[in-house]
């Protein structure tokens, strides 16, 4: 099975939980990024049992009103029941990096806004410790060399991404070489440099279960570790 395939049986996996908890009082947050598009094109045949979606981009968004899905905006919802996206890293506390789409600042307003976070991903993201993949940082464009110099000093290689610019009209350094060795004290330290909006770091809010598709075929329910 390639990743495709397991990206695939994630989506599938994450729908099935999805359909009994369908109903009219049921709001739905939804990422963004390839597994999440899986998860989009599989919850359309439910559609009919869909009260209402929040989208955590603009491309999510035409995703699913292209399927005649309901999309309300995050200050019409009064509640979001559930909350489902991809990840680039997710570790065993299923603490998350994500915004390798650019879409990083809605997910995690609608993921905090969740009362369940439900991560969906294939066997490769899934790392004991979390900073192989380039943390994300969207900032405001002004501010770009100040945090470049700002994320140099704490140790990261911060690299402008190309020819992006996010839903909300702002730039993304990509931090390389970055040891992430306490995600929730690396989360709140990035966030309090002035021009960052936020950083890719889901760990101050992780994900509540991880779908997690493996070459078999089998997709895996993580929860939690305890420490």
């Amino acid at each position: 099975m390639n990743q495709q395939m397991m990206k695939q049986a994630v989506a599938n996996a994450a729908t099935e939980f999805l359909v009994p908890h369908l109903g009219e009082n049921v709001t739905i947050g939804i990422g963004t990024g390839s597994t999440a598009n899986f998860f989009i094109d599989a919850l359309a045949e439910h559609k009919n049992k869909i009260a209402a979606t929040v989208a955590s981009s603009i491309a999510t968004e035409e995703r699913l009103r292209a399927h005649e899905i309901t999309v309300i905006d995050l200050n019409e919802a009064t509640h979001i029941d559930f909350y489902i996206d991809g990840a680039d890293e997710a570790n065993h506390q299923l603490q998350l990096i994500k915004g390798g789409g650019g879409a990083l600042t809605r997910e995690k307003i609608v993921a905090s806004a969740a009362k369940e976070f439900v991560c969906i991903a294939d066997e490769s993201k899934l790392v004991d410790q979390l900073g192989a993949f380039p943390l994300p940082i969207e900032v405001i464009p002004m501010a770009a060399r100040y945090v470049s110099r700002e994320i140099v000093e704490l140790g990261g290689k911060p690299i402008l991404r190309a020819n992006v610019m996010t839903d909300n009209g702002n730039i993304i350094l990509d931090i390389n070489d970055f040891t992430i060795s306490n995600p929730n004290e690396t989360e709140t330290m990035l966030n309090m440099i002035p021009g960052v909006v936020t950083n890719g770091l889901f760990s101050l809010r992780p994900a509540d279960k991880l779908f997690l598709g493996s070459a078999s075929g089998r997709v895996k329910e993580l929860r939690i570790k305890s420490e």
